[in-house]
Formats: structure tokens, sequence, C-alpha cells
């Protein structure tokens, strides 16, 4: 009986995922015939990390868009994590590192938690202004200057590979059903979604509301954290510019898979799908010379059409 109810789950889940399913499928097979360089395994290896860092940070991200929140803040927290790991991989030990860099960013992330729960604080508003309060926190702590990583052992969480696997995008998928998991079989998870849809009957219904609000921004700041893992290891450097702009990615690839920016709908496969369809996107736009600044109109249409059908759909119901 579980195993049917498993199986009827993920039916039910590939179901609603369908349109972004096909728009991924018709994204490959318009990029296969742009460029013969597209299906080399070298390539898409090389898609998989490039689009690690911005789908890990969209996988926290889900789960605060899920309760109709937003966390602007997500940038700033990889880069204050990325110059802490610079800051102390090579003054003590990997694991001490790890652990503070990603301390720091459920730190930030429970600061936001707490202002929009306890004191009231619009979403916005709040992230908003953690987003500037992190990124001078990293200014502040490295001087404005990048900090070099030398621990050689370090570089392979973002440059290693596993059986030809990237390891970023190892963390990646492994974080990936984590978070499916929590949200489809918890108590937690399935409250998040009531909370979303509506706030007053979730209260209502016994879900502690602001614990849960708090908990889902922890989430949020915890993978920035784990993406300025990754996005240090890669560099071997902690910059305090580092995530700039990252929190917009976030929020077009959770947008792009289908989760509505208004609570209540939408799923961490939804999202990993929307951060596959922009990584596949700007990759085909390199692979035939685009030029970056152009890169950016084609991703704003990408979300204004995503928004405009997730619109239409909402009205049509």
């Amino acid at each position: 009986m579980r195993s049917f109810s498993f199986n009827a789950g993920v039916l039910g889940e590939l179901h609603k995922r369908a349109g972004v399913i096909l728009a991924l499928v018709l994204l490959v097979v318009v990029a296969s015939f742009l460029s013969d360089r597209f299906l080399t395994v070298p390539n898409l290896m090389n898609v998989l990390r490039q689009v690690s860092i911005v789908g890990i940070l969209a996988l926290g991200m889900t789960f605060v868009i899920l309760t109709a929140g937003i966390d602007l803040s997500v940038g700033s927290i990889l880069g204050l994590s990325v110059v802490i790991f610079a800051g102390f991989v090579d003054q003590t030990s990997v694991p001490l590192a790890i652990a503070l860099g990603l301390g720091a960013g459920v730190l930030v992330g429970t600061v936001n938690g707490l202002g929009v729960a306890y004191a009231g604080i619009p979403p916005f508003i709040m992230t908003l202004g953690t987003l500037s309060f992190a990124r001078g926190l990293s200014f502040i702590y490295t001087g404005g200057t990048p900090v070099p990583i030398l621990d050689e052992g370090f570089f392979f969480i973002g440059n290693g590979s596993l059986l030809g696997v990237p390891i970023p995008s190892i963390i990646l998928i492994v974080s990936l059903f984590v978070c499916a998991a929590v949200l489809t079989f918890t108590p937690f998870g399935r409250s998040i979604y009531g909370l979303g849809s509506n706030e007053d009957a979730a209260r209502l219904s016994g879900v502690p509301v602001n614990r849960y609000k708090v908990a889902v921004y922890a989430i949020s700041g915890f993978f920035a954290g784990l993406a300025g893992l990754v996005y240090s290891s890669q560099l071997s450097i902690g910059t305090p510019i580092a995530g700039q702009g990252y929190e917009l990615d976030a929020i077009a690839a959770v947008v792009v898979g289908g989760t509505s920016l208004f609570g209540g709908k939408g799923s961490v496969f939804g999202t990993f799908i929307g951060t596959l369809i922009i990584g596949i996107l700007a990759n085909i736009l390199n692979l035939n010379g685009v030029d970056p600044f152009v890169q950016q109109l084609f991703k704003g249409a990408l979300i204004v059409t995503a928004v405009f059908i997730m619109g239409r759909s909402m009205r049509a119901r």
C-alpha cells in the first residue's frame, strides 16, 4: 500500500510538471540542433557543474516561496559564507571552516525568519535589509580584499568528480532528494504547503506558523551557505562580491519551475527542472557566441513568460 502511494505521488508530480518537463525536452532538442557540441559528455557535465550553485540556492528559496515569502538575501549570505570559508580554512581545518560558514548562513537566515515571523516585517523588506547587512559584513571582514585559499584538499568539493560526475552536481542531487523527502513525507513539509495556501487556516489547524516561518528562512540560509561552500572551493578564493545577483537567478529557477509566488503550490523537482532550463539556455547561447548582455534579455523574457503562464493557469482555476 505504501509503495502504491509513493508511485501515485511520483506520477502525480510528473503530471503537474508536464509543461515544465516538455519545455526542458524541447529546449534540449533545439540546443542539439543549434550546436553539435551540446550533447557531448564534457559539455553536459559542464552544464551540471555550472547550474549547481544556483540550483542549491534555489532549493532553499523554494521552501521560502512555498510559504508566500521571498528571500532577497541569499546572494549576500553566500558571499558572507564564502569569505568565512576562505578566512578559516587555511588557519584552522576544513571541517571547522565548513561548520562556521554553514553556521553563518543558518544564523542570518534565522534572523530573517525572526524578523518576518515575530516582528511582522514584510519578507521583501526584511531580506532586502539583510542583503545589505550581510554584504557589508563581508566587506568589513575582508577589508574589501579577496582572500586566497591555499588548502588544495578544499578544492575537491568544487572541482572534483565521482565516477565522472562533478561533486557540486552530486551535492545538488542529494540535496534535491532530501528536500523532496522533507516536503513530501514529513508533517513539517506538508504544513509548509498549508501555510502558503492559507496562513490563518494553518494556524487554526494547530500549525506553529511562526516557528515554521523561522525554520524555512533558516533552511534558505543553510543552502545559501552550502552554495557558498561550492563557490569558494571552485574559485579557490573568498571575495566579498561573491553571489551578487544570485538571488535573482535563484528566484527565476523557482518561478520557471512552476512554484507559485503566492505560496502553497510547487515542488523542488520543478525548481530543479527550472534550474536546468535556465542553465541550458545560457549554455547554448554561450556555445553560439551570443553577447552576455543579450543573454540577460533572454533570461528576463523567460521569467516574464513563466509568470504570465502561471497567472493564466491560476485564473483559469
